[in-house]
């Protein structure tokens, strides 16, 4: 039985781990959390299912979120150029 814990916890660890190079964060830390607490193949499935979303992401969805990176720096660049107006540093 223990063994079967050690296994699916090192799964879980080494899938993580993965998927946290991916950016798929939310899913990755659930998923994990789920397989080494639980220690069950379904948890597991979870980090499984989570690595899949994290490796098929759409172009729509890469573009958002592009997008969604580029207004960011942008605003920073503003509150900062603000900043500067004012004679502070960013």
């Amino acid at each position: 039985m223990m063994t079967t814990f050690k296994r699916t916890a090192a799964l879980a660890a080494v899938l993580g781990g993965a998927l946290m190079l991916q950016g798929c964060l939310v899913g990755a830390v659930v998923g994990t959390a789920g397989a080494v607490v639980g220690g069950t193949v379904k948890a597991t499935g979870a980090v499984v299912g989570a690595g899949v979303d994290a490796v098929t992401t759409s172009d729509e969805e890469t573009r958002a979120k592009r997008e969604r990176e580029q207004r960011e720096y942008e605003r920073e660049q503003r509150r900062c150029e603000q900043r500067q107006r004012q004679g502070r540093d960013c």
